[in-house]
């Protein structure tokens, strides 16, 4: 696959000649001459970074002058980017939790199954909505501690917060009630219990959604652009890890070991995720951000809540292509994972109490809730072994798959530069593992084909290893969905993001040429666009936040169309709890699976060949070199 890789880029070589060229014809000769200068000094691993210096390069000539250089381009280590993703694991163990638990608990406060299915509508409606939002505030954010951290630590105290809210829901309201005289066991208490809890739902899957979007953008902007599919491949390997912990937490009887952190299994998980989610994010806040203020004040005319929506709808019709065509694979996808990751622990649980019920219609209310409740740990094993298929993936798999979207640094015209990749190209024994042909697009089909096969054989599934193992095998497509739409979208905005800094680069270093004299300086304001121009055309520009919020709209949006499904379909099917014979969840699980096969045949439309130089990227969003010109031919659908 290796050869291939080189075959991509000897095919990209004449572009991005042309490209370098259109763009020095623009400048005048004095800027050529000065950025020629940075021919040597730059450290092989970091194209762009100076080995003389961290921050800046002084060079003297006739006048001294300095170039700001691009210091987070350098390639990082293998602990930055553990340190940089270990957040997305907290908040993985606390998102486990409400998947694994949420759903049992909820029908032990008494809530009907077509009724909870309406509560988890919380999840996507506050992901449509929530992660955009939260994206564009924070890419407007100015605050010196950076854009994406004051998100991610204020969201993480509200998740801690509504998870011990909605643990402790029952005794909240029978203490608070219990002043005025009400009975624990009334109608009263149980209502406004069940109130509580759904209310800590929706507080609950809003803060999660603000970490989450904060998170995400976070990697963007911290990781280098040729490591974003490896950073978006740890991140995959940090959720996986964050989802054993949880399941292992949900599987074990806690009450027997962590009595002093809760009296109930779900009070002790809740507990731990909220110290779990604590700990990671505040090891990730030892990542220093970009300092927001260098990028100048932010635009004075934000977006409000009503003209959010305006502002959406502008920023979807400016995506880039490749991100549109990973938002339509989401779409479908989602509609089936949705099933998976909130009834996967009740549909194993049915299939568990089934023969006893049926050999003991009668039982009690007590002995029913002992049997549901060993009924969810076996669900949360089942749960544990897809988190432990899906971990064992994005560890082993990343190492067969060619690195399709992010293989070289990004070079942005200055020689020197192209010495230093050259370096990179070495091969390592690891290189010797890749399969031909098996790139990430290829992988990403068919784990999802993977998945379909494997809902739909959850009609037919009626013992609880069988179901375990369906469940256990799509953990391959759960890795995948953590992995490659990640890694495709970070690499298209990291790498137009560099493109803009190195272009600003050019226009201060022909801006410094020119200031020695007035009319010099008039004559190129005149020729070209003015600063406010300048500014005006940048705001244009979406930055992380806003496209990973709308590629965040592309998951949930599907999800609350899942859910109105799913109510439906539990309104026909389901039966009393305690009843035999509930097939009502492996129903919904292979409509799920039908539209993921659907899913499947769009992520043919993705372009499966590395990105075009980052000048062409720079020349194609200025209109001025037609993209088709830049990119090789894109390779056939498979």
């Amino acid at each position: 696959m290796a050869s291939s890789s080189d075959a991509g880029g000897d095919a990209h070589a004449s572009p991005s000649r042309s490209a370098a060229a259109h763009i020095q014809g623009r400048t005048d000769s004095p800027s050529s001459l000065s950025i020629n200068q940075l021919d040597d000094g730059f450290s092989e691993r970091s194209p762009l970074l100076s080995s003389a210096s961290e921050d800046h390069i002084d060079f003297t000539d006739d006048s001294t002058r300095r170039v700001d250089v691009d210091i987070s381009q350098a390639t990082k280590s293998v602990w930055y980017l553990i340190l940089l993703t270990i957040s997305i694991g907290g908040l993985q163990v606390a998102w486990s939790v409400e998947l694994s638990n949420g759903s049992p608990y909820l029908l032990s406060l008494g809530l009907s199954k077509s009724l909870m299915a309406l509560v988890w509508i919380a999840g996507p409606l506050t992901g449509t909505l929530v992660q955009p939002y939260v994206g564009m505030l924070s890419d407007n954010c100015r605050l010196p501690w950076g854009k994406r951290k004051p998100f991610m630590v204020g969201g993480s105290v509200v998740t801690v917060i509504s998870l011990l809210l909605l643990a402790w829901a029952k005794e909240i309201v029978a203490g608070f009630l219990g002043l005025f005289g009400a009975d624990s066991e009334s109608g009263l208490v149980k209502t406004t219990t069940i109130v509580v809890a759904v209310i800590g739902v929706y507080v609950l899957d809003f803060a999660i959604n603000t970490v989450q979007a904060a998170i995400r953008a976070f990697i963007v902007d911290c990781a280098p652009a040729h490591q974003q599919e490896a950073a978006n491949a740890m991140a995959s390997r940090m959720t996986g890890f964050g989802n054993i912990a949880g399941y292992i937490a949900g599987y074990v009887n806690l009450p027997k070991y962590l009595w002093f952190l809760g009296r109930t299994q779900f009070q002790i998980l809740c507990a731990f995720a909220s110290i779990l989610l604590i700990l990671a994010v505040l090891m990730s806040s030892i990542i220093p951000e970009r300092d927001p203020r260098l990028e100048g004040p932010a635009p004075k005319d934000r977006p409000n809540v009503l003209s959010f929506f305006f502002t959406i709808f502008k920023s979807i019709k400016r995506l880039p292509p490749q991100i549109k065509r990973v938002c339509q694979v989401q779409f479908f996808a989602w509609i089936g994972f949705f099933p998976l990751l909130f009834y996967t622990s009740s549909y194993i649980g049915e299939i568990y109490v089934e023969p006893f019920l049926e050999e003991n219609p009668h039982l009690s209310p007590k002995e029913l809730d002992q049997l549901y409740e060993q009924a969810t740990r076996i669900g949360t094993f089942a749960l544990l072994v897809n988190s432990i298929v899906s971990l064992c993936t994005n560890v082993f798999l990343p190492f067969c798959i060619a690195p399709t979207y992010d293989s070289r640094p990004i070079t942005t015209g200055v020689p020197g530069e192209a010495n230093a990749v050259d370096k990179l190209d070495e091969t390592s024994w690891l290189d010797r593992l890749r399969i031909p042909g098996f790139t990430l697009k290829r992988a990403w089909f068919a784990s999802l084909v993977l998945f379909g096969v494997s809902m739909f054989c959850t009609v037919i599934v009626r013992s609880v290893n069988a179901a375990t193992a369906l469940i256990g095998l799509v953990g391959i497509t759960w890795a995948m969905t953590l992995w490659a739409p990640y890694a495709i979208i970070s690499a298209e905005i990291s790498r137009r993001d560099v493109t803009l800094r190195a272009q600003k680069l050019r226009r201060l270093d022909v801006g410094s040429n020119q200031t020695a004299t007035s009319s010099a300086t008039g004559a190129q304001l005149g020729r070209n666009e003015s600063p406010s121009d300048a500014s005006d055309e940048e705001e244009e520009i979406d930055q992380a936040g806003v496209i990973l919020g709308i590629h965040n709209m592309a998951i949930a949006a599907p999800q609350i169309i899942a859910t109105l499904g799913s109510s439906i379909i539990f309104k026909i099917w389901q039966k009393p709890r305690g009843t035999p014979g509930d097939h009502s969840y492996s129903v919904v699980l292979a409509l799920g699976g039908a539209c993921v096969f659907i899913s499947s045949f769009f992520v043919a439309r993705i372009r499966d060949n590395p990105g075009m130089p980052a000048d062409g990227v720079f020349l194609s969003e200025e209109g001025e070199v037609p993209m088709e010109t830049l990119v090789s031919p894109g390779i056939g659908p498979f």
